[in-house]
């Protein structure tokens, strides 16, 4: 597939917009919708007796809190790891000793760019929350039996939050 020619309909600050015209093998034509995004982190913090430290966060595009782990946008040139030490103490108050990278992989690469990359964060020490000005967030540990309930239940709806949780079970019952 290759780019004919690019429009972009809106540049934010957190994402832009763009529609693209673009060549098929077959030599057919078609429009792709692209949504630019610089990539972000996603942070599974684990405590020294198993519990995870999750969030209960509003999410105002699906009008409804949900349970996450911490994570946040990649700032301009910033490393990942950086990136997710800073949103780790921003979001849950707490610092890591060690924050172990476990995978990097694409949210929706039908049609938007962004990349996540996923730490372990373990050896965890309290620290101050620095929320940004319109978050609205809830720190709170769980077990690895509420975790498993959670997930049979479905209280679990975010994707990064259902592959670091599953991953955390896999690595536990290894």
């Amino acid at each position: 597939m290759k780019k004919i020619e690019g429009k972009y309909i809106y540049r934010g600050k957190i994402i832009n917009l763009r529609v693209d015209r673009v060549s098929l093998p077959s030599g057919r034509e078609t429009i792709r919708e692209v949504v630019e995004y610089r990539g972000s982190v996603a942070i599974l913090p684990l405590f020294e007796n198993g519990d995870i430290l999750l969030l209960r966060q509003f999410r105002y595009p699906v009008g409804e809190e949900l349970i996450e782990i911490p994570a946040g946008k990649i700032e301009g040139g910033e490393d990942p790891r950086a990136t997710a030490e800073r949103e780790l103490e921003e979001e849950t108050g707490y610092r890591a000793a060690e924050m172990e990278k476990i995978a990097s992989f694409y949210l929706a690469p039908g049609y938007s760019t962004e990349e996540m990359h996923l730490f372990f964060a373990r050896d965890l020490q309290k620290s101050n929350t620095n929320f940004d000005f319109d978050e609205i967030i809830e720190p709170f540990r769980a077990g690895k039996g509420e975790i498993e309930d959670f997930l049979k239940e479905g209280r679990i709806k975010d994707a990064k939050t259902l592959l670091a949780l599953y991953y955390y079970l896999l690595e536990e019952g290894s």
